[in-house]
């Protein structure tokens, strides 16, 4: 009777120990979110109202793009990674844009911040997310002319039809806030 009572004791003190342990390693897996302010009129992007940095980078299937090729149309510039869960949430949301807003012109380009990964991960995140819009791999040159030290992602910049950068977003925002700039973008210089 001795060594049953002393069974179920220890069998109770190891389902709490493992409970314990599981709602520690639940904590330390969930993803911190936190929301982008509006933007900040008085705050400046040093990028914000100057020509967009050229770049030619390479596409998933390995074609070279440049922004020059969207010469023309309003344009969603974003960097984003795919370990990025506000990118995750908020690329849908793009690729809504992008498909709504194409009979106006407007276009959407992810460069992925993590091109290390390699293509087939990219590609792989990219499908898991619905997203049909160009992917382009970063290169240093890219991150330094737009990201400069930011350590936030996404980073979101909105290209007018002339090439200039209307405005600069960082972190995840919300999905009206994304259409207002959006609908910014597409109406500047039109």
């Amino acid at each position: 009777m001795i060594g049953g009572i002393s069974l179920v004791v220890w069998s109770g003190v190891q389902n709490l120990r493992h409970r314990r342990l599981a709602a520690q390693h639940s904590r330390e897996a969930q993803a911190v979110l936190v929301r982008a302010p509006e933007p900040d009129p008085t705050a400046s992007s040093p990028l914000r109202g100057k020509p967009a940095p050229d770049f030619t980078l390479v596409d998933l299937s390995g074609k070279k793009v440049s922004l020059k090729d969207f010469k023309g149309h309003p344009l969603l510039l974003n960097f984003w990674g795919t370990y990025c869960d506000p990118c995750k949430i908020e690329m849908p949301w793009l690729e809504e844009f992008h498909k709504k807003y194409a009979g106006e012109g407007f276009e959407v380009v992810g460069v992925t911040y993590d091109s290390e990964v390699g293509k087939d991960t990219i590609a792989k995140s990219t499908h898991q997310l619905g997203v049909t819009y160009p992917i382009l791999l970063s290169d240093s040159k890219a991150e330094k002319a737009y990201l400069s030290d930011s350590e936030v992602l996404p980073v979101s910049f909105y290209v007018d039809r002339t090439g200039k950068i209307i405005e600069v977003t960082a972190g995840l925002g919300g999905k009206d806030q994304l259409e207002a700039m959006v609908k910014k973008t597409i109406a500047a210089n039109n």
